[in-house]
């Protein structure tokens, strides 16, 4: 007889997240932070003495969409900053990978931000429009990051990532700072949208 193969890992709070099968009752902050706060965007590939993570790339998304959404109410800023949280158990692929993995990645992300959303009081699919906004959010940090620390042109980037609108971005700097920094701010930020939410 097979065994069964394995589809849960252990958290740090001691939760055991079943990945094929996850519920609201097994995701915690604290989890999500710190793994966001240990996993590098861009395969590690960027200048500095820390890894540029995607808890930070979270944050940063984020300011963005309220520069983009200045009106939106803190559930949809709460969405944003969550928008890569499954990534603290599968990591963060670049497009390449994840094209070539194929449409298992997609379906297992959508698992997980289901059951993060409805953890944090959101719906597990947010609405469109606002989706797109941080999609929009989400390439203009891409781009910010490809410039500052990813080693692209700004040509390149353009290409890439699309020309951002200099406004949004005006007087924002990509951080890289140690991971225990990024995971307190992240905590910290999460603490506050919830805070909020009407």
């Amino acid at each position: 007889m097979a065994k069964p193969t394995r589809a849960w890992q252990r958290m740090l709070s001691g939760r055991r997240l079943d990945l094929l099968d996850p519920t609201p009752v097994d995701v915690e902050i604290d989890d999500i932070a710190h793994g966001l706060a240990f996993v590098a965007r861009w395969n590690g590939q960027t200048r500095g003495d820390f890894a540029y993570s995607v808890a930070e790339h979270s944050l940063l998304v984020e300011t963005l969409f309220g520069r983009i959404a200045p009106q939106a109410p803190a559930r949809w800023r709460l969405a944003a900053l969550l928008h890569d949280a499954p990534e603290y158990v599968i990591g963060d692929m670049i497009s390449p990978v994840k094209a070539a993995v194929g449409p298992g990645y997609g379906a297992l992300d959508d698992r997980l931000t289901a059951a993060i959303h409805l953890r944090f009081g959101l719906p597990a699919q947010i609405p469109a429009t606002i989706k797109r906004q941080i999609k929009k959010a989400d390439k203009i940090s891409a781009w910010m990051e490809a410039t500052q620390i990813a080693g692209f042109s700004e040509p390149e980037a353009d290409r890439f990532f699309g020309k951002p609108d200099k406004s949004l971005i005006e007087g924002l700097q990509i951080l890289l700072r140690p991971p225990v920094e990024t995971r307190a701010a992240f905590v910290a930020r999460h603490r506050d949208l919830l805070s909020r939410l009407t």
